[in-house]
């Protein structure tokens, strides 16, 4: 019988624990709804904006987008990781990490690389081997364009003082519920247009196509910084609903092959008290 209690503390157990992950999965669908909804207002915004800029710039001269633009050796890159602050959301923040650790080993191998993480997750596991200048995990509690604009202005500055010849965004794109994306996006500097084709140039501009440009490419910039945190907030909660909905079915798996197990072990132990007795009845009556 201490078995067959054992069985049932570890159901009892198990039932605690599909309660508790069924709800986070309920809390996750609420918050990925309206992750999934900003993201997806934001996207042609974002998208329209950089096809504006890069139209406006494939007819101006390569330096017109001025410090943002100057391609320089890459030496020094610093590296945007995203992350999330908190855990149970499968393997979202595992591969982040990975890629981050394939990009320097595969692309920057010559080049000094320093990180800057937005996330706690990835912070505490990138920190143990990579130089972090900063963390700003504390975007995730108010995630607002004026709070993420603030780190773009700062990179913007790293790279004009020259600290860093390179600056790229690392960040999970959100597809659906379920398929998040690891997505590395050169940030600074910007990327020069390669082809002019299509470009419509019936337009009077006003002001000169110059100011224009030099006025978009900061705004692009954070808009774009904005879109990836963004992106890889809404992908957090996929991830995290689908990996407590997999909890959630293999707690409950787990729970029925125990009860089976319960079931029968309680049946043989009765079985076990049925033969004790007749064996006894049987000595009595010999």
């Amino acid at each position: 019988m201490a078995n067959l209690k054992e069985i049932r503390n570890r159901i009892t157990s198990i039932g605690s624990t599909m309660q508790i992950t069924s709800a986070m999965k309920m809390v996750s669908a609420a918050k990925l709804k309206k992750a999934q909804d900003a993201i997806t207002a934001m996207r042609p915004y974002s998208s329209k904006l950089t096809e504006l800029l890069q139209s406006l710039s494939a007819t101006l001269d390569s330096d017109a987008g001025g410090v943002y633009s100057t391609q320089r050796e890459v030496n020094k890159v610093l590296l945007v990781v995203v992350t999330s602050n908190r855990g149970l959301c499968g393997g979202f923040n595992s591969s982040i990490v990975k890629k981050t650790v394939n990009t320097i080993n595969e692309k920057y191998n010559n080049a000094t690389v320093e990180l800057l993480t937005i996330g706690k997750k990835g912070n505490d596991i990138l920190s143990k081997d990579y130089t972090v200048i900063e963390n700003r995990s504390n975007i995730f509690d108010e995630l607002t364009f004026d709070n993420v604009a603030r780190v773009a202005e700062k990179l913007m500055d790293l790279y004009v003082d020259g600290s860093y010849d390179k600056i790229e965004v690392i960040y999970n794109r959100f597809k659906n519920a379920a398929t998040q994306i690891p997505q590395v996006e050169q940030f600074l500097p910007i990327k020069p247009v390669e082809s002019v084709a299509n470009v419509n140039l019936d337009y009077i501009f006003e002001p000169s196509k110059e100011e224009i440009v030099l006025e978009l490419i900061p705004k692009s910039l954070k808009t774009q910084l904005y879109k990836a945190v963004r992106d890889s907030f809404a992908a957090e909660h996929g991830a995290r609903m689908t990996a407590m909905h997999k909890a959630t079915d293999n707690a409950k798996e787990l729970r029925d092959e125990l009860k089976l197990t319960y079931n029968k072990a309680r049946q043989a132990a009765i079985t076990g008290e049925i033969l004790e007795i007749v064996g006894g009845a049987e000595a009595l009556n010999n």
